[in-house]
């Protein structure tokens, strides 16, 4: 791929030798001099409070009117014990929590406008999340595509990515698939994939967790010179070696959701003294403030630092800006609609390529199920004492159908939507081009599976070999395997894994007996019954097949000899007539199937929607759903 990013810059700049050789040449710089610059941005927040409620206490108080501020050009670690706070500050300030915050928060000087925000800041969670089978480069080179788009020649981009990879020391990763790096590797590069487009406002949620001293050194020394390029960084951190916290410019500690602590590194050990308690000689500065922070000296002593801390390092005024001072929003590029699209495509095209031990297995699962059901049906759709049978045969296909394209969505799915909750929050794209890459990407593979598994079994069972009849069969089976990935992904894209895989095969149980009903019953069903029977979408599926194999006059089928008694459904249509299908027209149950598929694609997107930005409905039956759990873990 690298070539290609090569090829296609020498194609639009033939300087694209002098820039990755300056960017290769980078060592040590702290600007990245192939981006823009962006606007010093420093954030002061005021009397910031944070409840979540709970049981039949009524709510829990996380944050208690926390004041402070973060400048640019600095790097700042939010210290505390367990449970302190740290976390929900930091996703407060971000963005990520919005609900059930108050106070006021500024961005140089003016009320955080938190669209704009947002689009100027990164979010770099806990847990390092990357796109999987992609090298380094790849996942660089598309995020490079993602934020700056076209406006920005691809001899640029790829210098920028170049220059990046040397700042963050990952060079000799470039050919790594991403699954095989190391946990500092993935840590600096989930920080260098925030970095292509210069975001001023980084936030990290404990990025030494997981990794090594020496690794966790390099990632806050890199931390460091990121902040001093310019920008503003806060990271929540636990625990850090002396060596660690000697490195940081600011230092912000939360008690009990107070601030017991905010200033520079050098100022914790006498703002210790000037409380009453001497830090030992050779104890690390950052594990004795937690310490003392979390009440093991006395919560005498934590009440003195709560109370002392404005007094002692009173907040500053930043310099006011107009209204317009931080509107980021025309600095960063914004791609659009149709370069999201063919950009997350290829991305998923080439995973999908990458990911051939999955499609091997899934081949090989489909031709083991059509040699199974191709032996056990042997030969029964030209005998005309078989037909019911061969109605069993077309159930069969719809049930393969049915839990085949269903059950790995819902098991991989949940961990793909954490992805796109990061990189949809950080503003790599909207929603609705990832959809269409998602939904346009999975029917290639839909496509080739449905047709091995159809050609396998379809002649060996001796269905009707006429064209017209197979489209009609291979065409149905499609449309219901797609329709029920849409089920997975809908229950996927709101359930954790667990939960997911026992919810969506206790669907399929109602929609398998309902398709059933009145079937070898010519007595009409009732009103009530017929609606429920045709909520179903495997009844459309089961009409389409039984009426592509014997509907459209087809003749009397051979039976036997020696079985003439048992041949009262060799005419096609006295089965039909027995079935209730004797006036079903095939195309009018097609085009329900794809008005099903098109609804459950609609719904899925919508649960996405809400999963990534719930709007009030969803909020308060997420808020009832924490009640109940609360409820059960008191009884």
């Amino acid at each position: 791929m690298e070539q290609s990013i090569i090829k296609d810059s020498l194609s639009n700049n033939g300087h694209i030798n002098d820039l990755t050789k300056d960017a290769t040449n980078f060592h040590g710089n702290l600007a990245l001099s192939y981006i823009v610059k962006m606007s010093p941005v420093n954030i002061e927040f005021t009397d910031l409070t944070y409840t979540v409620p709970t049981g039949r206490k009524g709510s829990k108080l996380i944050l208690r009117g926390v004041n402070g501020q973060f400048k640019s050009g600095e790097l700042t670690a939010i210290l505390g014990p367990s449970g302190a706070g740290k976390s929900t500050l930091l996703n407060i300030l971000a963005g990520y929590k919005c609900e059930g915050a108050s106070g006021l928060i500024n961005i140089n000087g003016q009320p955080r406008d938190l669209k704009e925000f947002k689009r100027s800041s990164c979010y770099i969670m806990q847990e390092d999340l990357v796109q999987p089978k992609l090298t380094v480069l790849e996942a660089m080179c598309f995020a490079a595509d993602l934020k700056l788009g076209s406006k920005i020649n691809a001899a640029n981009r790829f210098a920028i990515v170049c220059e990046i990879l040397d700042m963050l020391r990952l060079n000799s990763t470039r050919t790594t698939m991403t699954e095989r790096l190391s946990g500092g590797e993935r840590k600096r590069l989930s920080i260098a994939l925030e970095l292509v487009n210069n975001p001023p406002v980084i936030f990290l949620d404990e990025p030494t967790t997981g990794l090594d001293e020496m690794s966790s050194v390099q990632c806050i020394d890199l931390l460091q010179r990121v902040a001093l390029s310019g920008r503003t960084v806060i990271c929540s951190i636990h625990t850090p070696s002396a060596s660690i916290f000697a490195k940081f410019h600011h230092i912000y500690v939360v008690t009990a959701g107070q601030c017991a602590f905010r200033g520079l590194v050098n100022d914790v050990v006498p703002f210790l003294h000037h409380v009453g308690i001497d830090c030992p000689k050779h104890y690390n500065p950052a594990d004795f403030i937690v310490e003392v922070s979390s009440g093991e000296y006395g919560h005498e002593l934590v009440d003195k630092m709560i109370s002392k801390i404005d007094m002692k390092f009173p907040i500053g005024l930043v310099n006011q800006m107009s209204p317009d001072g931080y509107k980021f929003s025309k600095e960063i590029a914004k791609i659009s609609w149709w370069e999201q699209f063919t950009i997350l495509l290829r991305r998923k095209m080439l995973q999908f390529y990458r990911d051939r031990n999955y499609m091997y297995l899934k081949i090989s699962l489909h031709i083991f199920l059509g040699v199974i059901i191709g032996g056990l049906f042997l030969d029964i759709g030209n005998d005309g004492s078989k037909t019911l049978f061969n109605f069993g045969f077309c159930f069969t296909c719809l049930i393969v159908f049915l839990y085949i394209p269903m059950l790995p969505v819902l098991l991989h799915f949940p961990q793909e939507v954490q992805l796109v909750k990061r990189e949809h929050f950080n503003r790599w794209y909207d929603l609705g081009p990832y959809f269409c890459a998602l939904t346009i990407s999975n029917i290639p593979a839909q496509l080739i599976l449905c047709i091995l598994y159809l050609l396998m079994v379809y002649p060996i069972t001796s269905q009707p070999m006429e064209f017209y009849r197979f489209a009609m069969f291979i065409s149905t089976c499609m449309v219901c395997a797609l329709i029920a990935e849409s089920m997975g992904l809908a229950v996927a894209s709101t359930l954790s894994i667990v939960n997911g895989m026992f919810v969506g095969p206790a669907m399929t149980v109602p929609l398998m007996l309902f398709a059933v009903q009145g079937i070898g019953d010519e007595a009409p069903l009732p009103i009530y019954r017929q609606i429920i029977m045709y909520v179903s979408y495997i009844r459309y599926g089961l009409e389409g097949l039984i009426v592509a194999t014997y509907g459209y006059n087809r003749g009397k089928l051979p039976c036997p000899e020696g079985e003439m008694f048992y041949c009262h459904y060799a005419v096609p249509r006295q089965l039909l007539r027995s079935m209730g299908m004797e006036k079903i027209v095939f195309w009018v149950d097609f085009v329900a199937l794809v008005i099903i598929l098109l609804a459950f694609r609609t719904l899925t997107y919508y649960l996405l929607r809400q999963r990534l930005r719930p709007n009030k409905t969803f909020r308060a039956l997420h808020l009832i759903g924490r009640l109940i759990k609360s409820h059960f873990r008191m009884e």
